[in-house]
C-alpha cells in the first residue's frame, strides 16, 4: 500500500522500458516482430486444424482453443506496449487499465486451464486408448472448454470489482508496460489485504489446481510408459507429451515468478522479465513447439501453404 494524499484517479502512466532513447527503436522493432510471428504462426495453427480433417481430433481442439487464446493474450499487451514506446507520454486511462486487466487475467487463466485440458487428454490416449473416443466425446470437448471461460471470467470480475472501489494516491506511475494487478495494488491509499488474500486463495487455486492436476497426470502417464516393455515403445509412446511438457514448463515458470515468489524479493525489472516470458516469448513460441515435434501438424500446415502457394499462383 503506498502512503500519499488520495486523489481521483482518471489515467495511469506506464514506465514501460527503463532504455535510452537509441535503444527503444531496437525496442520496438524486436516486440514488433515477435508480435507478427505470434499472429501469423497462431493464426495457421488454427487454420491448419479447421482445414485438415486428419486434425479433427480432442488433441488439436484444445491446441486450436490454445492458438485462439494466446492470439487474443498477446494482443492485449503487446499493441499498447508497442504503441507506447513509441510514444512522448505512455499513459493510460483508469478505465482502460480496468479493460486490459480484464482481458489479461481472463486469458491467462484460459492458458492455464487449456494446458490442464491438454493434459487430460493426452493421459486418455495413454493410460486409456480404448476409451478415447467415449471419454472425449464432442460434448465433454466443449464442456473442458466452456467451464473455464466461465470460471476465468468470474475470477477476473471479482478482482475489478474490489479493485474498483480502492482510493488512489497521488503516485500514478505503474513500474510495467501493461496494466498488472501487483503493480497497481501498490498504488492503492486504502487497505489491500482483501485484494491480495483474493489473489492469494482465488489466484493460488486457479493456477495450482491444474498444475497439480497436470503433475498428476503425469505420474499416472509415466507409470503406464514405463510398463511398456520396448525402450522404442517407451520413447514413442510418451514422445507424444514433449510438446506440451515445454509449454507447461515456459507457462508455469514464468507465472511462478511473476505472483509467487515472497514480496520481500520483488523486483519490477524482474516482473518485466517474467512478464515478457508469459506475454511474449510463451505465445509465440507456442505454435513452433506444437509444429516442429508434432508430424501430423507439420503435414498439415505443409498442405496448407501449399494451397495457399496454388490459390496465389493461379
Amino acid at each position: 500500500m503506498h502512503q500519499g494524499n488520495q486523489t481521483t484517479v482518471t489515467e495511469f502512466f506506464l514506465l514501460g522500458f527503463t532504455v535510452e532513447s537509441e535503444q527503444q527503436q531496437l525496442i520496438f522493432m524486436l516486440f514488433l516482430c515477435m508480435y507478427l510471428v505470434t499472429m501469423v504462426g497462431n493464426v495457421l495453427i488454427i487454420l491448419a486444424i479447421i482445414s485438415d480433417t486428419h486434425l479433427h481430433s480432442p488433441m488439436y481442439f484444445f491446441l486450436a482453443n490454445l492458438s485462439f487464446t494466446d492470439i487474443c493474450f498477446t494482443t492485449t499487451t503487446v499493441p499498447k506496449m508497442l504503441a507506447d514506446i513509441r510514444s512522448q507520454s505512455p499513459t493510460i486511462s483508469f478505465a482502460g487499465c480496468l479493460t486490459q486487466m480484464y482481458f489479461f487475467m481472463l486469458l491467462v487463466d484460459l492458458d492455464n486451464f487449456l494446458l490442464a485440458a491438454m493434459a487430460y487428454d493426452r493421459y486418455i490416449a495413454i493410460c486409456h486408448p480404448l476409451r478415447y473416443a467415449a471419454l472425449l466425446n464432442p460434448r465433454r470437448c466443449a464442456l473442458l472448454v466452456v467451464t473455464p471461460w466461465v470460471i476465468s471470467n468470474i475470477v477476473s470480475i471479482l478482482h475489478l470489482s474490489l479493485l474498483s472501489h480502492l482510493s488512489f494516491c497521488d503516485q500514478r506511475t505503474i513500474p510495467h508496460f501493461f496494466c498488472d494487478l501487483q503493480p497497481i495494488l501498490r498504488l492503492a491509499c486504502s487497505d489491500t489485504q482483501i485484494n491480495n488474500l483474493l489473489i492469494l486463495v482465488i489466484g493460488g487455486a486457479v493456477i495450482f489446481i491444474p498444475f497439480t492436476f497436470i503433475l498428476v497426470s503425469y505420474v499416472f502417464m509415466g507409470n503406464t510408459v514405463f510398463g511398456v516393455p520396448s525402450v522404442k515403445g517407451k520413447w514413442k509412446t510418451f514422445s507424444t507429451c514433449g510438446s506440451h511438457l515445454s509449454a507447461v514448463f515456459l507457462f508455469y515458470g514464468s507465472i511462478v515468478g511473476v505472483y509467487f515468489l515472497p514480496s520481500a524479493t520483488y523486483s519490477a525489472e524482474r516482473d518485466k522479465v517474467a512478464a515478457i516470458m508469459y506475454t511474449v516469448v510463451t505465445p509465440m513460441m507456442n505454435p513452433f513447439i506444437y509444429s516442429l515435434r508434432n508430424r501430423d501438424m507439420k503435414g498439415a500446415l505443409m498442405r496448407l501453404l501449399s494451397k495457399k502457394n496454388l490459390i496465389c499462383n493461379k
